[in-house]
């Protein structure tokens, strides 16, 4: 396995310099919440720089830059959009990329006051990206840890992080949700889906969704690793508009609702070194489902 360098603000001046000598002379600076599975950091104004931060995630790289600017066209809202593939060299061993600066904030850092319109919008932008034409798309595997894909390859997974909190959740009620995600499967074509649907990927301005970034874990097959949010994020009335505003069957929600408990599962087990906060909210995500909310 290659060695991970460490991707700093220099490593990033002397890539451009090299490759990209039109914008050397432009400001590097880290991106504030650059995220996990890649370092980000803005180029001048109105680009970044995407690098990724382990070699699992190197070939989500030519994915997006093939794929993006083919989606684009027939989404309701903003995307990344690549101006320019890096090549690896001697500091750098993987592929990497530079976007164009999409503006807004995380709903993250700017949770939107009403999540039932929110859950609405983002509805509407996953249906329209199921719509679009899915011939020839990347299929689940390594490159996006088989989302969109059968819930089989992590049930192992799940089972023993069931098995690990025995003491502390309804084990049974547990069970139960895996074996119904496992018990169908998408039997329509495969449809596009964005893989991993989160606060730090979708943005905001003036309270509403405005652009959806960070399409590594994209792909095409089952959409129901896209239901995640509605447990993760949104609740009571939201949860319900997003149901509602999305065109799937019970069994794909049951399929969502496993793929949103086997995460929550392996990171209150500690089987994915998440930090306490972040365990804390997945408590609460398991309590939601083993409640049937």
């Amino acid at each position: 396995m290659t060695t991970t360098p460490d991707i700093t603000t220099d490593l990033v001046r002397g890539l451009i310099a090299a490759q990209f000598p039109q914008w050397a002379g432009l400001p590097i600076r880290p991106v504030a919440q650059s995220g996990w599975d890649n370092r980000t950091f803005h180029l001048g104004e109105r680009m970044t720089v995407r690098l990724p931060s382990a070699e699992g995630y190197a070939g989500q790289v030519a994915k997006e830059q093939r794929w993006l600017p083919l989606l684009a066209p027939h989404l309701p809202l903003p995307i990344p959009a690549p101006l320019g593939l890096g090549a690896p060299d001697g500091r750098f061993p993987w592929p990497w990329s530079v976007y164009g600066w999409i503006d807004g904030e995380t709903a993250m850092q700017a949770p939107p006051a009403d999540l039932a319109r929110f859950a609405t919008d983002l509805a509407a932008f996953l249906t329209a990206l199921q719509r679009i034409d899915a011939t020839g798309g990347p299929a689940p595997g390594p490159h996006n840890f088989w989302r969109g894909g059968p819930l089989d390859v992590y049930a192992s997974e799940a089972r023993e992080a069931i098995a690990a909190l025995a003491g502390e959740i309804d084990a049974a009620r547990a069970t139960a949700v895996i074996d119904r995600a496992l018990a169908s499967r998408w039997m329509r074509d495969p449809v596009w889906f964005h893989g991993d649907i989160a606060p730090g990927n979708l943005l905001v301005q003036e309270g509403r969704l405005s652009a959806v970034i960070d399409f590594g874990t994209s792909g095409v097959g089952d959409p129901a690793c896209d239901l995640a949010i509605a447990w993760t994020v949104f609740h009571g009335e939201s949860r319900r508009a997003f149901r509602d505003a999305l065109p799937l069957d019970a069994a794909t929600w049951e399929r969502g609702a496993g793929w949103t408990l086997w995460k929550a599962l392996i990171v209150v087990a500690g089987m994915a070194g998440a930090p306490p906060a972040e365990r804390d909210r997945q408590r609460r995500v398991i309590a939601d489902l083993l409640a049937g909310e």
